[in-house]
């Protein structure tokens, strides 16, 4: 099959995103960003793009916001924008085209969302607590340089399978990479909605840069988690794989999403590579959770804490669903809780022991 051809040889990106409020929230607080960098043009809304990647690149945006009433939309909204703005200051407008620039200057734009963001809800009561979750993917050249926070996802489709190239920053991949319990017990976790790490809670964040090349006809795939939490990979990887219209996968995948319960927001993005600027696909390609270092970069390691997110009813005990979704819990791993609740069970039965021997020899 013979390439698809652009004027100047370069990578031809399709993409469509959308959004959706799903079938139990009122408002919407999910929010993405398509940008072709070199032109400026940019996409806030629903919108089919169809553009030749310059050596300014393109950019994928989503963005899942939280703190309840407009605090979460607020903080989506501020993101993407802060994104955009940082990216064209920092590398548009900058004499440099080289991948570790590229890389830097989205590192650095999505701390300054969490610091924009930040300071706003410390400045403002009202928005106290908001945050949002943020997964940009840069597309330079060949290749893919995504910044995370949170636990929105980025898949690669290709040969009709998703790989999905992002790792969640949330408390059941923390353990699941312990080994302290499975994927699939992951999944119905009641604790599956705590996130360790979000723009907007705390002053400073880890912002985490991985890259992945992309090969003619691959597919990217970004979206919040009221899409990947009801939709599994491989669905996902079908949906797309089957409809060559973008605008239709983006359908699809988020009537999939409303037909299994829709409980949150839904937000999805999808772009297409061709061109014969990009190479054909080959079994000794790594596609995966890559991380990509950038040299000089002394970001320290922050260590990162629980903040819920309202994907649902909250189990009986835990946060109020009307509760600024980024309040921290108490929950600081499985082994420290054990010890704790033992504790506490020894202190009950030597209570109850002393309460016993009392009586009877009274």
């Amino acid at each position: 099959m013979t390439a698809p051809r652009s004027p100047d040889g370069g990578v031809l990106v399709h993409v469509f995103a959308r959004t959706d409020v799903g079938r139990t929230r009122e408002h919407n607080e999910d929010a993405f960003l398509v940008a072709d960098l070199a032109s400026g043009n940019a996409a806030l809304d629903d919108r089919l793009e169809r553009h030749i990647a310059s050596d300014r690149g393109s950019l994928f945006m989503v963005a899942d916001g939280m703190g309840g009433a407009a605090a979460g939309e607020i903080a989506s909204a501020m993101a993407v924008q802060t994104v955009l703005e940082e990216l064209q200051a920092r590398w548009v407008a900058n004499d440099r085209k080289d991948p570790e620039s590229f890389a830097t200057a989205l590192k650095v734009a999505t701390d300054v969302a969490n610091a924009r963001i930040h300071k706003m809800a410390a400045e403002q009561p009202e928005y106290r607590g908001m945050g949002t979750t943020a997964t940009i993917a840069g597309l330079l050249g060949d290749t893919l340089y995504v910044a995370q926070v949170g636990d929105s996802r980025a898949y690669l489709i290709r040969d009709g399978k998703a790989r999905q190239i992002t790792k969640d920053q949330s408390l059941m991949q923390r353990l699941i990479d312990a080994g302290e319990i499975t994927e699939e017990e992951a999944e119905h976790s009641e604790r599956r909605n705590i996130i360790l790490q979000a723009l907007g809670p705390e002053p400073s964040i880890r912002t985490e840069i991985t890259h992945q090349q992309v090969r003619r006809g691959d597919t990217l795939v970004l979206c919040s988690d009221g899409l990947s939490g009801l939709v599994r990979p491989d669905e996902i990887a079908r949906i797309v794989s089957d409809e060559r219209d973008l605008k239709m996968a983006c359908k699809r995948l988020i009537d999939r999403a409303n037909q299994n319960g829709g409980p949150d927001n839904i937000t999805v993005v999808v772009a297409r590579f061709d061109g014969e600027a990009l190479s054909s696909a080959s079994e000794g390609d790594s596609v995966g959770h890559q991380v990509y270092a950038i040299p000089g970069d002394v970001t320290p390691t922050i260590p990162m804490e629980p903040f819920r997110r309202h994907t649902g009813t909250p189990p009986a005990g835990e946060l109020n669903a009307g509760e600024p979704a980024a309040i921290r819990t108490a929950h600081h791993g499985p082994r420290r809780v054990f010890v704790l609740l033992l504790v506490i069970a020894l202190v009950a039965a030597a209570a109850w022991y002393l309460f016993e021997h009392l009586t009877i020899t009274r």
